[in-house]
Formats: C-alpha cells, sequence, structure tokens
C-alpha cells in the first residue's frame, strides 16, 4: 500500500485513553487507516510502562492515531515507533531548537520533555495487525501539578499560545510523510533520521543495568528496537525498555 492515508477525526471531551477509546473500537467500527481519536482531556491518560500522562483540561494535543502496516514483520515492530517519533519532532522543530528524541519514544527540548509517545501493537502470527499511535504533547499549560520531574509545552518555550488545531494538522502531515516511507519499506532512511536525533547520542554518561552503575555511550539502536550503548570497557550492550537507566 503506497498511497497517503486519510484522516477521519473523531472529537472527544473526555475519555479515559485515546488509545483505549480506540483499540476498543476500531476493529468492529471498521475503522480506516489514519482515523484519529483526539480529546480536551484524559482522566486515565498512559504513558510508557503504565505511567500516567498530566495533561490539563484544553490545553495540550491528546490523540491517538490508527494504523495498519500488516506487511511488517512482528519483530520490526518498533519502526512504527521510529515514525511516529519522527513525526512528532519534526513537528516540534518547527517551533523550538535543542529537540531530540529520547529513546524509545519521548521528545525532549534539552533536558525537558515535551511530549509521549505510546504505541500499541495488535500482532497475530509474526505479523502486526494494527497500531494505536498514542500522542501527548504539550502545547499550551503552564502550571504542572504532578511529579513528573522535568515537563514542558511549547507555549512555556515560547511565550505565546498556540492554536491546537494547527498543531494537530502539522502533526497529521508529518507523520503521514514518515509513514509513507515505512509503507515505501525506506527502512535505513527511517533508521538513520531516527538515529542521528537521538537524545544523548554520541555524549559519554552514566547508566545503571542489572550489573550496577556504569559509564557508557549510546551508538544507536538494534533492528528489533534495542538502545545499544558502549561502555567505557568497549563492550557494547543492547537494552530493551526499563533494562537501563540514564543517571545523569
Amino acid at each position: 500500500m503506497s498511497e497517503k492515508i486519510d484522516n477521519p477525526i473523531i472529537k472527544l471531551d473526555s475519555i479515559n485513553s485515546t488509545n483505549n477509546y480506540a483499540t476498543n473500537h476500531l476493529a468492529k467500527e471498521g475503522w480506516v487507516e489514519g482515523t484519529i481519536v483526539i480529546t480536551d482531556f484524559q482522566f486515565s491518560g498512559k504513558g510508557q510502562s503504565q505511567n500516567s500522562w498530566e495533561s490539563e483540561k484544553g490545553k495540550n494535543m491528546l490523540m491517538s492515531m490508527v494504523l495498519y502496516p500488516d506487511d511488517i514483520p512482528a519483530q520490526y515492530q518498533f519502526v512504527v515507533s521510529k515514525v511516529v517519533a519522527l513525526g512528532v519532532f519534526e513537528v516540534v522543530s518547527l517551533f523550538v531548537e535543542h529537540v531530540s528524541i529520547k529513546w524509545p519514544n519521548d521528545i525532549y527540548v534539552g533536558d525537558k520533555k515535551i511530549a509521549g509517545i505510546l504505541i500499541e501493537n495488535a500482532i497475530m502470527g509474526s505479523k502486526l495487525m494494527h497500531s494505536v499511535a498514542g500522542i501527548g504533547l504539550n502545547v499550551n499549560q503552564h502550571v504542572f501539578l504532578s511529579d513528573a520531574p522535568n515537563p514542558v509545552s511549547l507555549s512555556q518555550l515560547k511565550g505565546m499560545e498556540f492554536d491546537r488545531d494547527e498543531v494537530l494538522s502539522l502533526l497529521i502531515q508529518s507523520i503521514g510523510k514518515w509513514y509513507e516511507m515505512l509503507k515505501q519499506k525506506k527502512f535505513s532512511e527511517i533508521d538513520t533520521a531516527y538515529r542521528n536525533r537521538l537524545y544523548r547520542l554520541g555524549v559519554e554518561a552514566k547508566y545503571k543495568d542489572e550489573s550496577g552503575n556504569f559509564i557508557g555511550t549510546i551508538v544507536g539502536i538494534d533492528p528489533i528496537g534495542q538502545l545499544m550503548i558502549e561502555k567505557s570497557s568497549g563492550e557494547v550492550r543492547s537494552y530493551f525498555f526499563k533494562e537501563v537507566a540514564f543517571l545523569g
């Protein structure tokens, strides 16, 4: 499939989670690829590993996009995360500098988190059936009340209010562009773009894994989406999410 996707939009005042809503409805209602669920407020917004996502009502971008990357082998499903992260990265970079992708798929400005992405995949056999890409982008929020250590919004960084409809339009265009590259199997270009935008790429820093603290340098991502870190000893280790922690 190489034709550009359409984007029917389902707007909700509030919902527990746009990802939950999409997952519960897309199969039985036969949603087309590119369908978007967007809301002003999530009362059970989800982040990675069951973390919650704080968002003041009507201030930010809370959305999920339904995709059908059904010709991608299940073991390479992380490429969906890559294209969505690259799409969000590109939009944020239109407005501010020093943007990066913190593996696996947070978007940072400097050392502050401006967006989080949660990809939920359905797999049948060795293939992906569908992906629900949840995106939380801090747009106009100024006060964050949770214990999250480093949130920031576009409005805080630029000193102005943003039109969320315009931000949504930019996200649709940018994610669609990168997803079209996935459909065209331009995996090398996607991999290179994602690697080059990684937070702390090539920077020596302190990490912790099951063996304890160590000094290492992020060198890339392996084919199944693990983070590759070269230790000071020269050993290169690959880690799944939560198997390694950045200490500073």
